[in-house]
């Protein structure tokens, strides 16, 4: 029998044995309080914890049968397992059942499970950080044995050359020409990164103070979900609409001023990728700005404060956190944004301090050296692991800042309002 046809039998056999416990449970629990005894929970709540006391340990079985078999290669057969989920469901339904008495806490019972359901999906999401962490690690070690990790941080220039030589047993032919210098991909990265921020925070952030400190209900209805689609544009749109449109404005915008431009620049991956960020700071900036108690803005007013002083000095100060928690969750989006970059400033690693040039970013010369016909155990390939750990530290780093800023700003606050 087939696995799909297999799990389908345990579905509808796991629903059958819950809907007979959860039947089953709720009759004694109701003939139970009928004989006039206290109890501590209502019938049905006795009869939702026989169907978590059957469900529940079936489930686990079964996940932790999947879990061996899967990830530690154990040969465990699928109906074997599946029956034995069965049974083990049975088993649950019975103990559930004795456990339907007077001096039982059903409702007790059940929170603890809702507890222990909510931490086991707080741990799945660490485990998974934790996951993808040692996963890009020990694939990074492996590059750092075949090149200095100084050389990786601080080189200036990227160029793999024929590192794909060492992987085909011909390390001699390749030696001397691959040159791993991180640095012209990390200075592109931030450079296209910061453009998009001095689009994407001033023009995030006002829209937000307009649409919450000034705007009417209707426009505000309107304005905000419109402004909220750029966020669902997918990104090689964007990268058309750089490499079409915004590029060939800036080349002759930079002609106009005299100055030499690339079609394949930072700049124009910049505006776009602002553009596209605007709704994240904006969206999240007003949430933040709404939330400002209104008898904050009541009692600025009433000292004789204008509007626009009340939004300087108490709205933004107490909406600050949240600012900057916006501002920096922009950031990271920028920071791993493939497609624009790609489509708009080409895949050359140059170091320049001229945003009119072509330059790429980390993320697209990860996705270069993971795509194609190169072998895993070349360096090239392996470069792509250490470009991720570098940049997991950096976004890793962002985070921990904007962490002490918004206690910093926070405990300020709170201090002044003392």
């Amino acid at each position: 029998m087939q696995t799909n046809h297999l799990l389908t039998l345990f579905i509808g056999g796991l629903l059958l044995l819950g809907l007979i416990a959860f039947v089953l449970g709720r009759t004694k629990a109701t003939r139970v309080r009928a004989s006039g005894q206290a109890m501590y929970a209502q019938p049905d709540q006795y009869a939702w914890f026989t169907v978590v006391a059957t469900a529940g340990p079936a489930l686990l079985v079964s996940a932790v049968g999947a879990f061996v078999m899967l990830l530690l290669g154990a040969e465990i057969p699928t109906l074997l397992l599946l029956a034995g989920s069965l049974a083990v469901a049975a088993v649950g339904a019975i103990v559930g059942m004795a456990c339907i008495r007077p001096d039982f806490h059903a409702r007790q019972a059940i929170e603890k499970v809702i507890r222990w359901l909510l931490v086991g999906a707080a741990l799945i999401s660490i485990f998974t950080t934790f996951g993808i962490l040692f996963s890009i690690v020990f694939e990074a070690l492996r590059f750092f044995q075949m090149h200095s990790f100084w050389e990786f941080i601080t080189g200036t220039v990227w160029n793999p050359g024929a590192s794909f030589l060492a992987a085909a047993g011909r390390a001699d032919d390749a030696a001397g020409a691959a040159q791993f210098g991180s640095v012209p991909l990390f200075a592109g990265t931030f450079m296209i990164t910061a453009i998009a921020m001095l689009v994407a925070i001033p023009v995030g952030l006002l829209s937000a103070i307009y649409m919450s400190e000034f705007a009417p209900q209707r426009v505000r209805t309107l304005a905000k979900p419109t402004l909220e689609v750029l966020a669902g544009i997918p990104t090689v749109v964007y990268g058309f609409f750089a490499a079409i449109t915004v590029a060939p404005i800036i080349v002759n915008v930079a002609g106009f001023l005299g100055l030499d431009a690339s079609y394949n620049n930072a700049v124009a991956p910049g505006v776009v990728m602002g553009i596209m960020i605007i709704p994240f700071i904006s969206s999240l900036s007003d949430d933040v700005i709404n939330s400002v108690p209104d008898s904050m803005r009541q009692g600025s007013l009433a000292l004789g404060m204008t509007k626009g002083e009340t939004i300087r000095d108490v709205v933004i100060p107490a909406a600050l956190p949240g600012i900057i928690s916006a501002s920096l969750l922009a950031v990271s989006r920028a920071l791993g944004e493939t497609m624009i970059v790609v489509m708009a400033a080409g895949m050359r690693p140059n170091l320049t301090a001229n945003p009119l040039e072509d330059m790429t970013t980390v993320t697209v010369r990860i996705v270069a050296a993971l795509t194609g016909d190169l072998e895993f155990e070349s360096a090239e390939t392996l470069s792509a692991f250490a470009l991720g750990l570098v940049l997991f530290a950096v976004t890793l780093s962002l985070n921990l800042v904007s962490v002490l800023m918004i206690r910093r700003f926070r405990a300020k606050y709170r201090v002044n309002n003392l």
